[in-house]
């Protein structure tokens, strides 16, 4: 086989040999081939086979580590044998990947593998795709949520009395910018205070904005030009339509509704991020998707309290839930 694997399958018997999982991971945190200690920077580091660790020959406390120390995997117990056949898998199922799939594939707990996937995520908040969107940028919002029929009859009632179908739903605000790349994010309303920031930070100043009727309220003319179709009318009108962005929410929520079946709001973040990873990497093979998810495991970290929001977070930014029955 040759040393990249190019398929699902042979990432499998592959990555089942531990040697070529500490050749993987050390080339991909070290490229120049010299081996720094995580705690103090120091390459006086030598690698341990017994022990299967290396060892830093600076003074300080923790001069044994592994190669998961550092990233996304730390204080894991779960080997990178299935580590990193679980990311090759969620980031090139189209659809995601469920907790109870990881389970009974990789022979862990689903509460594992749930914490697992999670971990999964965290290496898929693009970094990689920087730069504000320009060109044609088109804007929309989308509801996440149960059907109004689902809900408990106490919630239900809310809702009728507030009049708002949407009542209870989480809303998810995207930008896509056409033929490149998506931004997507949960946001707690769809006022003026909240979208025109949100617009500025991640568009550039003179951009054509395409939107819906409903975009109507947080125009900013004297910054872009905004172009709007009314969804009661028509859903194109020539070269002004949403379809692009229509397109991303549908595969964000065939995910959501058909493979992981209830996202709690706390967690929606880390869903939307995945499938926005996977459509700004839509054109690429299922190694080189593997490769950039990898290339951003190093410097992040999650652990359980912080997920389930027993302690502060540790992560790039704040905030998210698939039920999939854990927690």
């Amino acid at each position: 086989m040759s040393k990249s694997p190019k398929t699902l399958q042979e990432a499998i018997i592959y990555f089942a040999d531990p040697q070529n999982c500490r050749v993987f991971m050390a080339a991909l945190r070290w490229p120049d081939g010299k081996v720094l200690c995580p705690h103090c920077g120091s390459d006086n580091v030598d690698w341990l086979p017994n022990a299967n660790l290396f060892k830093c020959y600076e003074k300080h406390p923790r001069q044994k580590f592994s190669l998961k120390v550092g990233t996304v995997f730390e204080d894991s117990p779960i080997g990178l044998e299935k580590w990193l056949p679980v990311v090759w898998m969620v980031v090139n199922a189209k659809n995601g990947v469920s907790s109870w799939e990881i389970h009974r594939a990789m022979g862990v707990t689903q509460k594992t593998a749930w914490f697992m996937l999670q971990r999964a995520r965290l290496a898929m908040q693009d970094d990689l795709t920087g730069g504000n969107l320009g060109g044609d940028v088109e804007i929309d919002e989308t509801f996440i949520g149960g059907k109004a029929r689902n809900m408990h009859k106490d919630r239900k009632r809310r809702a009728q009395k507030d009049g708002d179908r949407n009542a209870g739903k989480t809303i998810v605000a995207g930008m896509l910018e056409r033929g490149k790349r998506v931004r997507a994010t949960v946001i707690p309303d769809r006022k003026k205070d909240t979208m025109q920031p949100m617009i500025r930070a991640n568009v550039e100043q003179g951009a054509n904005l395409i939107s819906d009727q409903f975009a109507d309220f947080y125009r900013m003319d004297s910054e872009y030009v905004h172009q709007v179709v009314n969804h009661l009318e028509r859903y194109v009108d020539g070269n002004v339509h949403t379809n692009g962005m229509e397109n991303f929410w549908s595969l964000l929520k065939r995910g959501i509704n058909g493979t992981y079946v209830s996202v709690e709001p706390f967690h929606l973040f880390r869903y939307v991020d995945e499938q926005a990873f996977r459509y700004n990497f839509r054109k690429l093979t299922d190694s080189e998707r593997f490769d950039i998810a990898m290339r951003q495991i190093v410097g992040r970290r999650l652990t359980y309290k912080g997920l389930i929001g027993k302690e502060g977070e540790t992560e790039v930014r704040p905030s998210e839930g698939e039920t999939e029955a854990w927690p």
